[in-house]
């Protein structure tokens, strides 16, 4: 099991509950220390939508003419982000939206159901709430926008509502005061919120019990293979060998399985947060927005509120930009303003991106005994659960509870 951020640490589980000896490594000192560290909190299968849209090449132009864009494309000379905006762009149809949104749906949505399933098994606790999520709506077009989305929600039997004004403000208290800039929300009662980071370390814990072996602070180098399968994967700690491997490394997956010919359709897409002191409970989400206009979500975890989002494209770089913090800290004090922004915490992470928005969730293709769970992008928390379900299914030939076969890496060759 290579990675140990909520997508690998899920699996370990999943796959440890099923009678196999698993043994994690992950080259931090402790487990979700990366992009699983300070994300939005939201799970979110309501909200999940791939990039890849109609209209998106016209609406990122109009993006990053504006100061508070929620896309930065970083100038650089770099084929495998140019290859892979040019499939992102290749599914920017109606008929590639609806396939690749309902393929995210079915394993958004069953992600869900398993972690419910896993919190009540286990006790977990994680400063998660299950009061839903609204997408907020400043402009009557984002309105009308809605109705694409609610049409494919019905049809994959998603609960929805659509609130005026006064419903949003209804079901959000703390957004009375900036009731003037909305026109609406989306209301998604079955979407949730947590502390990703708390929750992997937490169910790290219990996987331990359950005899997950953690070799923690040990950097992967490379796989090597015969000509069908993987024997071994070279670390700083020497050769580990085992009978199968799973490879969850987030946007690390991509570099090491292209030694193998292995060609894997995930880049990295910076995110940022902040994690802000709560001050005023009145002026704070209940539980989770999105501000359609800047591509931002808010959510209360606790005594604190986690504000994340915007999209930069520009390689493995984690600089912490000012002008994107500057971005997070405008849309919360215009919305609600509940906390104190001079002590925030500020951070980034790459979000490990497909060109469909899909996971990879399935078998490499060549290498019998190789697996892969990667290319969540910003739902990786989301569907966490779901992925490291179904993956642990399918390493034990056990039939999974979802159709998968189109999470496969083999989409791609077709």
């Amino acid at each position: 099991m290579l990675g140990g951020g909520v997508i690998g640490v899920s699996s370990a589980w999943y796959l440890a509950k099923l009678g196999h000896e698993v043994t994690l490594v992950d080259r931090q000192p402790g487990v979700a220390m990366e992009t699983s560290f300070a994300n939005a909190g939201q799970v979110s299968p309501g909200y999940s939508t791939p990039w890849a849209a109609p209209g998106l090449p016209r609406k990122a132009i109009g993006w990053m003419l504006r100061r508070h864009s929620p896309l930065v494309i970083r100038r650089r000379l770099d084929l495998a982000m140019i290859r892979w905006m040019g499939q992102l762009l290749a599914n920017c149809t109606e008929e590639a939206y609806d396939r690749n949104k309902s393929r995210m749906l079915r394993l958004a949505e069953y992600s869900r159901d398993c972690l419910d399933d896993l919190r009540h098994e286990t006790g977990l606790a994680y400063d998660d709430n299950q009061a839903g999520l609204i997408q907020l709506f400043r402009t009557q077009a984002q309105v009308d926008h809605a109705a694409e989305d609610m049409r494919i929600l019905a049809s994959g039997g998603v609960p929805h509502e659509l609130l005026d004004r006064a419903g949003v403000v209804r079901h959000e208290p703390g957004l009375a005061h900036a009731a003037h800039l909305l026109q609406g929300g989306l209301r998604l009662p079955g979407d949730q919120s947590g502390d990703a980071h708390l929750f992997t370390r937490r169910l790290a814990g219990k996987a331990e019990e359950a005899g997950v072996d953690f070799r923690l602070g040990i950097a992967v180098h490379r796989l090597l293979h015969g000509p069908d399968r993987i024997l071994g994967v070279e670390t700083s700690a020497g050769t580990l060998v085992a009978d199968a491997y799973l490879c969850a490394m987030g946007v690390h997956t991509a570099r090491l399985l292209r030694p193998l010919g292995v060609r894997l359709p995930v880049y990295p897409v910076k995110g940022y947060s902040l994690t802000i002191p709560l001050t005023d409970p009145a002026r704070a989400p209940v539980s989770t927005v999105n501000d359609e206009t800047y591509k931002v979500a808010m959510t209360r975890l606790g005594d604190r509120i986690r504000v994340g989002g915007t999209a930069e494209l520009a390689g493995y770089d984690l600089r912490l930009r000012p002008a994107r913090r500057e971005t997070l800290a405008l849309s919360f004090g215009e919305l609600f303003g509940g906390g104190d922004l001079d002590r925030a915490t500020y951070w980034t992470g790459l979000r490990p991106n497909t060109p469909d928005g899909t996971p990879i969730v399935g078998d490499a293709g060549r290498y019998r005994n190789l697996w892969l769970n990667t290319g969540h992008g910003t739902l990786g928390w989301t569907m966490a659960c779901g992925s490291g379900r179904l993956v642990a299914d399918l390493i034990s030939g056990v039939r999974p509870n979802i159709e998968h076969a189109d999470l496969a890496l083999s989409r791609y060759a077709a």
